[in-house]
């Protein structure tokens, strides 16, 4: 027997189909005191994440509040927004979860997924504007690019959620679940492209290069944690398609708490633990304000 705050969980020894199995894990799915205290956990840990990139863009703006919307201040702000969105769903779980219109239950819970992916390309962006100025090359396609594939991302979502409005029928959710796949791993895809190429281009600079180290270790690990968190969500999403089982049920509290803590939670919050450096006071060439 476990007791963790309260909560008593039995391990029960099963057989099925000759093997000895555990029912804790169907004991939990199964119990609301461990299911809120899951998604209470779950929203705390988003609530924190939220809180901590709204204290570091209010850090930002003081140091430089002549230079309005930088990009930096921009990707903060849009972690603010996507994790206090995804804090105020998992507080209210039971309401997000028994609302009677699948489309409009998709919509909360898939809207904060697409601001995910729109919060993290700017990266990609940003990475990509560096490596084209460094290499001599145009970057006034760049920044339309961007806005142009994530307004289409999402035209093309709203699209899906209304046929399933409209249709009722499990291929429009399954063709939501693809799409969601298809776009992590287009976003893991950029990750890969733009922060190798800036990688190895640091790796090139001198050694006695100031700041190289450490931006080599930025690049790099953020270059890391985010391509793996997509290709989580791609392989996830997938999976979720070809077996017609939702990723977001009242009745799999730990399936949520992994899948969350592993695509959002932690990769939010270990990028701007590595992303905390203040920018300069006085600006250097590579810091531009979004125009």
């Amino acid at each position: 027997m476990v007791r963790v705050k309260g909560f008593v969980l039995t391990e029960k020894l099963l057989f099925k189909d000759g093997r000895i199995m555990f029912d804790w894990w169907d004991e939990i799915d199964e119990s609301k005191e461990w299911q809120r205290f899951i998604f209470h956990l779950l929203s705390a840990s988003y609530a924190v994440v939220s809180i901590v990139a709204l204290v570091q863009l209010c850090r930002i703006q003081l140091r430089v509040s002549e230079y309005g919307w930088t990009t930096q201040k921009v990707f903060h702000l849009m972690n603010f927004i996507v994790n206090g969105l995804r804090a105020v769903l998992f507080g209210f779980y039971k309401s997000v979860f028994l609302v009677k219109s699948k489309a409009l239950e998709m919509v909360l819970l898939d809207l904060p997924g697409l601001l995910f992916f729109s919060t993290y390309t700017l990266l990609v962006l940003f990475w990509a504007e560096i490596y084209h100025q460094a290499r001599s090359l145009p970057i006034n396609k760049l920044r339309p690019a961007y806005y142009s594939i994530n307004g289409f991302i999402y035209f093309a979502q709203a699209c899906l959620w209304i046929s399933v409005r409209l249709s009722q029928s499990n291929l429009a959710v399954e063709l939501s679940r693809l799409f969601i796949s298809v776009i992590s791993f287009c976003a893991a895809l950029g990750f890969m492209i733009y922060g190798g190429r800036l990688f190895f281009m640091l790796r090139r600079f001198p050694i006695e290069s100031r700041g190289r180290q450490r931006k080599l270790f930025e690049v790099g690990f953020v270059t890391g944690i985010c391509c793996t968190c997509c290709l989580i969500r791609c392989i996830v999403s997938t999976l979720s398609a070809n077996m017609n089982a939702g990723l977001d049920v009242l009745d799999h509290p730990i399936l949520n708490l992994t899948y969350y803590m592993f695509v959002e939670i932690l990769p939010s919050a270990l990028v701007l633990f590595i992303l905390r450096k203040l920018p300069p006071k006085r600006v250097s060439e590579q810091y531009h304000p979004i125009r």
